[in-house]
């Protein structure tokens, strides 16, 4: 995931991070020697190359041109932090242990908003994290009628439109996937939609923040923003105790994310640890996923037409069910494929606990190791036209294992991500029954890259009924 919390193996996944988060991160100190791995000295002793990925925009396009430059192994700067950067599948093979149990995306989440609870303990760190992945599972079990219904009321609503009005996708998805997330994180408090929209305006200041503010310095410039920032959060934690003290005490026909780490030997400060770390991940990559899957099926009129045509023949005219929706095995292509094109989460990162070696070169110990997945996932040496969108490329089991090997299928596959693609396939099954998705004309949508992959303004669309 990675965000995403991509690989289960003790990384932090890092995306637009600057050198103090680092240092907030990882306390050692690192030798200004790189090891005789190709790179870049620092542009600056104190903050590293630091300016030279914020004058490229984003981490994943200065490793973009970095690796264009150097080669698959690379080495750069976090302030006196020697960081080497892996970009081919190659090289990840020789660098990832699957046998590490701490994610991530959650322990870079967890490290930005200052949350320190992780015992240290590796069987206790190992219950914790199946008791996370065990709430996703029952969630989605659960409220599976409720997943059905969010998407049947947007499709009603893009239904009264005329055809000529212009959909603003964007906020849309943003819209279902805070409905989604928080009525099956945290119950009915957010059948209100008052209380989703007071959520979203939280979320969106302290996702902000930790996408940008980190990255530049400019949070800690700014006391108003930094107020903001913390007044959000602040907000957030204060409804998650409340929702926690309610459902330790009472007895509720909904199971909800939050239930199984309730149920769980977990204290307070755990269960809101980790509810806040999956709700504010899964908003997100929940509403990106949706809306880079529909902008691609708007461009690829064929791609759509494939995919309407196996939901017709799966779904019928009959109701959807979960046993169904398991059966949509090209809209799993089509969503898979998305994450790729899109490179919804474009970097993760570990740091190295032993000295290790990749390929002829010694990685010391303490060395910051990047994962830089974006430029892995468009790599022409894994995968055939690597600009395309081509979900058909994942019928063949090669890819799919690279992909899995990746985190985004599989054992690996992150709990968000995991959330998204059920919440996708249930949504773009409601609307494609009813609806074809269609592009605006001469409309260029430009990508943003922090910690998900977003658009940089709003997205439109334009819909056309079916029958």
């Amino acid at each position: 995931m990675a965000v995403t919390r991509m690989l289960s193996d003790g990384s932090v996944v890092t995306l637009t991070i600057c050198y103090k988060l680092f240092c907030c991160l990882f306390v050692y100190q690192a030798s200004r020697q790189a090891a005789g791995i190709p790179g870049i000295t620092p542009t600056e002793e104190k903050d590293g190359n630091l300016p030279d990925i914020v004058n490229s925009g984003s981490l994943h396009e200065f490793l973009v041109n970095l690796h264009e430059r150097y080669g698959p192994v690379v080495s750069f700067w976090f302030g006196r932090r020697l960081v080497v950067s892996l970009g081919t599948v190659d090289v990840l093979k020789q660098h990832i242990n699957p046998n590490k149990t701490l994610d991530p995306f959650e322990t870079m989440l967890k490290s930005l908003l200052r949350y320190q609870s992780d015992s240290g303990n590796m069987s206790e760190n190992h219950m914790r994290k199946k008791l996370y992945e065990n709430g996703v599972t029952n969630c989605l079990r659960s409220n599976f009628a409720l997943l059905l219904k969010l998407s049947e009321e947007l499709l009603d609503k893009w239904l009264s439109y005329p055809e000529s009005q212009h959909v603003a996708l964007c906020q849309h998805m943003l819209g279902f996937a805070m409905k989604s997330v928080t009525q099956m994180v945290m119950g009915s408090t957010f059948e209100d939609e008052q209380e989703v929209i007071r959520f979203q305006k939280n979320h969106g200041t302290v996702w902000s923040e930790i996408g940008k503010g980190f990255l530049d310095g400019s949070l800690d410039k700014s006391a108003t923003r930094k107020k903001q920032y913390e007044d959000a959060l602040m907000q957030l934690e204060s409804i998650l105790k409340k929702i926690i003290k309610e459902r330790k005490g009472g007895n509720f026909s909904q199971h909800i994310f939050i239930d199984s780490l309730v149920q769980g030997n977990l204290n307070d400060q755990q269960i809101l640890e980790d509810t806040m770390i999956f709700s504010l991940a899964s908003c997100i990559i929940t509403a990106k996923l949706c809306t880079w899957a529909v902008c691609f099926l708007t461009t690829y009129e064929e791609i759509q037409k494939k995919l309407y045509e196996e939901i017709d023949q799966v779904l019928g005219k009959g109701p959807i069910t979960s046993e169904k929706i398991e059966e949509l095995r090209y809209c799993r292509q089509v969503l898979c494929e998305t994450v790729r094109t899109a490179k919804l989460t474009p970097v993760s990162a570990r740091l190295q606990d032993i000295e290790g070696k990749i390929d002829k070169f010694i990685i010391p110990r303490e060395t910051l190791v990047l994962y830089a997945l974006g430029v892995v996932l468009q790599d022409p040496g894994t995968w055939s036209s690597p600009y395309k969108f081509c979900p058909e490329r994942f019928d063949d089991d090669s890819a799919m294992r690279t992909f899995c090997l990746l985190g985004f299928s599989g054992a690996r596959e992150c709990p968000e991500l995991r959330f998204a693609y059920m919440a996708a396939t249930v949504l773009l099954s409601v609307l494609l029954r009813r609806l074809q998705l269609l592009s605006v004309q001469g409309q260029v949508i430009e990508t943003k890259y922090e910690l998900v992959t977003s658009s940089k303004e709003e997205a439109w669309i334009t819909v056309s009924k079916r029958y």
